[in-house]
């Protein structure tokens, strides 16, 4: 379909799949804003663009309601193998996809209508060390290191799992505030420390393998859930003896679960997904796009 796209979501963190091929215009910081405005626009968390690969099945490039590019994205992933199935770009079930934050496994769960509700993802090792983030301080891991936001002492734990996480816990029964969020998520989001920003969670633990998280996403702000904060989470808290794997993480829009498997923490995400709607951008709206 000419200049169409998919859309669908993964626990309310929605996202439009397209290929770049099937437009009229190039994709560019300033029209992805206006595809993902939900003003003037259709609408989403992002865009996911299909994209070719040498190395995987699949390649796509993810990008961010503000124009920025993300480097993965664990319900982008879980959307955008949807969106491979439901288009017919292919009818396998397991298949593979490159990201600019690693290569990921994904395979999909069809139930009783032939759908793809849910899938399972191989998101790759969590790593802590500050290169990979990258963060500027001058320690081996990020394990519980000190940081200012606003006006406050606070201690994190940095995680990379292809892209990267800032995570903050409170003792089990010590809940995190939606007003706390929107206070420290653009504050450690943009902190010095980050050069090139990074996703916020507010986590605490509620139970022995299970977390609950506020998620402030790079380039998007206040998010319903996260794939791979869900994941940066989990990791921390494992790492931490917070929590025993596998891990139930849940978030406002609902629940993930995340297996975190060995001394390299390699993690599998388990997931719903959902398709909303396809359709095409109009010629009146690609006009002012160009």
């Amino acid at each position: 379909m000419n200049n169409g796209f998919f859309k669908g979501h993964g626990l309310g963190n929605d996202y439009i799949a397209l290929d770049p091929d099937d437009l009229d215009f190039k994709l560019t910081p300033k029209r992805i804003r206006a595809i993902c405005d939900r003003h003037w626009g259709a609408g989403s968390d992002g865009i996911l663009a299909l994209t070719p690969s040498k190395k995987a099945d699949f390649g796509v490039r993810i990008y961010n309601p503000d124009g920025s590019e993300a480097e993965k994205s664990g319900n982008g992933l879980r959307i955008f193998a949807r969106y491979l199935y439901s288009t017919r770009r292919t009818r396998k079930r397991q298949f593979t996809v490159e990201t600019k934050g690693g290569q990921v496994s994904i395979e999909l769960h069809i139930d009783a209508h032939g759908e793809a509700s849910s899938a399972t993802v191989e998101m790759g090792q969590a790593t802590f060390r500050p290169q990979a983030l990258p963060c500027s301080l001058k320690v081996a891991e990020l394990i519980q290191q000190p940081i200012q936001a606003a006006g406050q002492s606070l201690i994190f734990t940095g995680v990379s799992v292809g892209n990267p996480h800032c995570v903050l816990f409170r003792d089990k029964g010590q809940a995190w505030t939606r007003q706390e969020l929107l206070s420290l998520g653009p504050e450690l989001e943009n902190h010095k420390i980050f050069p090139r920003r990074t996703n916020v969670q507010l986590a605490v633990p509620i139970g022995p393998k299970s977390l609950y998280i506020l998620i402030w996403e790079r380039g998007a702000g206040e998010t319903q859930a996260s794939g791979s904060s869900s994941c940066a989470a989990a990791a921390a808290a494992v790492r931490l003896g917070l929590v025993q794997s596998p891990v139930t993480v849940k978030a406002p829009g609902g629940t993930l679960h995340i297996d975190v498997r060995g001394p390299k923490y390699e993690l599998t995400m388990k997931g719903p997904v959902a398709e909303v709607f396809s359709g095409r951008l109009t010629p009146a709206f690609v006009r002012e796009l160009k």
